[in-house]
């Protein structure tokens, strides 16, 4: 298996935040699968997007695996006109991460980020820890402090 030392579980040892790791088959499939595999709700288990708004400017969206981002909600939460999803080529020089591994934590450069207010339901909530294969488990408001994130109405 490889090190479990990526770039989000370093800012989150260096931030002295509590967390646990979480491996799964990085070949099974979307993040509701994954969410089985984990044994967990798959609500409860958030999947880390990359927008594009005005100007190129980028945000990032936390959402339950088993939803949609709402692109108008995502917008408004963000104070621009619109955004659109960051088309995937241009994940890994935008962020460092690829496509099934974007983690909020350690990106290249620090976006607006936004978690689904439905993540203030549970006690801890899942999301990537930077390779596909490894989610990260910690406290929602942990997670927002951290990066500093704001819970914001993101579902259709």
């Amino acid at each position: 298996m490889k090190s479990d030392k990526t770039n989000a579980v370093r800012a989150l040892d260096k931030a002295g935040m509590s967390y646990s790791l979480h491996p799964y088959d990085p070949d099974s499939g979307d993040a509701v699968h994954t969410a089985k595999l984990l044994s967990i709700p798959p609500e409860r288990l958030f999947k880390t997007l990359v927008t594009c708004g005005p100007e190129h400017r980028c945000f990032v969206f936390l959402v339950p695996a088993d939803r949609e981002l709402d692109l108008k909600k995502a917008a408004r939460a963000a104070g621009v006109k619109q955004v659109s999803m960051l088309p995937q080529k241009e994940l890994l020089p935008t962020t460092g991460y690829v496509h099934g591994g974007c983690s909020p934590l350690g990106m290249k450069k620090r976006f607006p980020t936004f978690l689904s207010d439905t993540a203030a339901h549970f006690p801890t909530v899942f999301f990537n820890a930077g390779r596909r294969g490894l989610m990260i488990e910690a406290l929602p408001d942990d997670l927002c402090r951290m990066i500093g994130a704001s819970y914001a109405d993101l579902l259709p």
